[in-house]
């Protein structure tokens, strides 16, 4: 089915598209460099009197604070994207996040500061928490509002694999990180990805402050105007689809249990090569720049919803086989069902929902709709490393089976939602406010 035509103001698909991978691909170095110095080094830098088994939980579990701080950081930039402009968001999640990352790599050890230095560790982990809370809610808006309707999963689907792009810089920026003795890996090397981000602020203040506003905010600054409460708006009339946003994004557990517990599983575990394992996650992504906008295509010609939920289904099957691999020591498996699963498979999932949950709101609250209710979700998924970690003294097949009720959350979730490709830009969203306002909500 060809999608009716829009008559939403002409936007700047390409340019919108390019500024968003950039954006994301920046920012998410930034955040996932945290991540792998988590489950590679924070246990014995930041953690060394805990026993290792409980280092390693404690150095998992800052991962997951910053996911805590993202709520908190959607509904504050969720308020300022929808009431100020998307430009404005995306300009302070950037350098925000770029600062935090600096100096990260700037904190002093255990050993030299004592319980200072892992509390430090978790206060700029919130501030990369907030920041990340507005960074793909804005991208997304931003390529969503500018694409034409009948190609919006394609256009938004560049925020995601500027996501991925950034976890390739990540990994392969402590891939020699990770070659260094073990002496030198504590002491200096660990610190040299989170200075690197000086790069960071400085590349991604000049690309984003060049940017220019979606024109189907500014029609809506002209015409309706903004609320001065989005929130309270978003709340009236959206609540129902905040709340579908929030268990469909449950599906990022897949994700950080693949980028964090697995990496921790496979090496402080089950003793597997280091730099084998941070080749998993380089090849994985490598292949998702090339499968996200091939789904997100497919999703604009057939529909959001059977996309997702094939992706969603695929995600909890593979995860046994992934896990499977890593405990047998299976390198060839590991390399062959880390790359389907993670590069191929998820991005069914990952490619869609920029598009999905952003078409489910109005223009006067998307930004706050996609930010409160990935973020809280996300917060969730954040936090999945952690448990599975926790669980695990049961053996990996119980991780595996706590990730795939993770994706039968996503599933019910997504399913119940209304399909959205079809539907006009400037119409997206209004039924969900107009029976809202005939119930009396």
């Amino acid at each position: 089915m060809t999608p009716p035509a829009s008559t939403h103001p002409v936007g700047k698909p390409r340019q919108a598209a390019i500024a968003a991978w950039i954006g994301s691909a920046l920012e998410y170095y930034d955040f996932f460099i945290y991540g792998t110095a988590a489950a590679l080094v924070f246990n014995k830098v930041f953690f060394p009197a805990s026993d290792p088994a409980t280092g390693t939980l404690l150095a998992v579990a800052t991962f997951g604070v910053g996911y805590a701080a993202r709520p908190v950081g959607a509904f504050l930039l969720g308020h300022i994207g929808d009431r100020y402009g998307r430009k404005k968001v995306l300009v302070f999640t950037l350098l925000l996040m770029g600062v935090a990352t600096f100096l990260v790599g700037c904190l002093p050890t255990y050993n030299q500061a004592g319980v200072l230095a892992p509390v430090l560790l978790v206060v700029l982990r919130l501030l990369q928490g907030l920041s990340a809370a507005g960074e793909q809610a804005g991208a997304n808006s931003m390529t969503l509002e500018h694409a034409p309707a009948h190609r919006r999963a394609y256009y938004t689907s560049f925020t995601l694999s500027g996501t991925q792009a950034g976890q390739i810089l990540a990994t392969a920026v402590f891939l020699p990180v990770a070659a260094l003795p073990e002496q030198a890996l504590l002491s200096w090397g660990w610190r040299i990805p989170f200075w690197a981000s000086f790069i960071v602020v400085v590349a991604g203040y000049v690309i984003r402050r060049k940017l220019d506003e979606t024109p189907v905010f500014e029609r809506q600054v002209a015409t309706e105007g903004v609320a001065r409460l989005p929130v309270a708006v978003l709340f009236r009339d959206h609540w129902r689809d905040v709340l579908r946003v929030v268990f469909a994004s449950i599906i990022a557990s897949v994700s950080t249990i693949f980028s964090v517990y697995a990496l921790s599983y496979a090496v402080n575990t089950v003793h597997l090569d280091r730099s084998a394992m941070l080749w998993v996650g380089v090849l994985a992504n490598v292949a998702a720049l090339i499968a996200l906008p091939l789904c997100a295509t497919i999703s604009d010609r057939i529909g959001r919803k059977p996309v997702f939920i094939a992706g969603s289904v695929g995600c909890a099957a593979l995860m046994f086989a992934y896990l499977g691999a890593i405990s047998a020591g299976n390198y060839p498996m590991i390399f062959l069902v880390g790359i389907l699963m993670f590069g191929v498979v998820y991005s069914a999932t990952n490619g869609i929902w920029p598009a999905f949950y952003g078409e489910m709101f109005t223009t006067e609250v998307r930004l706050s709709g996609m930010a409160i209710g990935t973020q809280i979700g996300f917060a969730i998924a954040g936090f999945a490393p952690t448990i599975a970690a926790a669980i695990d003294g049961s053996g990996w097949t119980i991780v595996a089976v706590f990730t795939a009720a993770l994706c039968a959350v996503n599933i019910v979730a997504v399913a119940s939602g209304r399909e959205t490709y079809h539907v006009p830009t400037e119409e997206l969203g209004l039924r969900t406010a107009k029976q809202a306002v005939k119930a009396g909500t």
